[in-house]
C-alpha cells in the first residue's frame, strides 16, 4: 500500500471519501475541487489504496509562497493506524520537492480530533486571522 497521485478515474471513489468522512460542505463542489487540483500544475491529490479500494486522500498545493492541505480523509475504517501520518507525510514531501518553504491548513475550531491529530505531528495554530468572501455572482 502506497501513496501515489490521484486519476480522474478515481474520482468518484475519492469524493465518496470525503463524503463519509464528512469533509464536504455545501458552497464547495467537490467534483470541481477535485478536477481543480488534477488539472493545475501546482496542485494534486495524493491517495492511499489498500487491494480494494481507496482509504484515504489528501489534496495538496503550492501557492508559490507556501503550501496548503486540503481535504485529508482516511476512511473510517482505516483509522488509527498512522494512514492519516502517512499522508501528510507525502504531502510534505510533495511540497518539499517543489522548494516550497512552509505548509498550513485549516482546521474549524469545532474539530477538536483533527486539531488533536495535527498537535501530534508537530503542527501549532498561528496568530492569525482566516477572511474571506465568496467570488461568485
Amino acid at each position: 500500500m502506497g501513496v501515489t497521485p490521484a486519476l480522474p478515474a478515481d474520482a468518484s471513489a475519492v469524493i465518496g471519501l470525503w463524503t463519509r468522512c464528512e469533509l464536504t460542505r455545501p458552497w464547495n463542489d467537490p467534483q470541481v475541487d477535485f478536477d481543480r487540483a488534477l488539472v493545475q500544475p501546482s496542485s494534486t491529490i495524493l491517495i492511499l489504496r489498500d487491494s480494494a479500494s481507496i482509504t484515504g486522500s489528501v489534496m495538496v498545493g503550492d501557492d508559490g509562497h507556501r503550501g496548503w492541505v486540503y481535504y485529508l480523509a482516511v476512511d473510517p475504517a482505516h483509522r488509527n493506524s498512522g494512514n492519516g501520518r502517512v499522508l501528510m507525510a507525502a504531502a510534505e514531501d510533495w511540497l518539499k520537492a517543489r522548494g516550497c518553504p512552509k505548509i498550513q491548513f485549516m482546521i474549524r475550531t469545532s474539530n477538536a480530533q483533527a486539531l488533536g491529530f495535527y498537535e501530534q505531528l508537530g503542527y501549532a495554530p498561528q496568530d492569525v486571522v482566516t477572511l474571506s468572501r465568496f467570488l461568485r455572482d
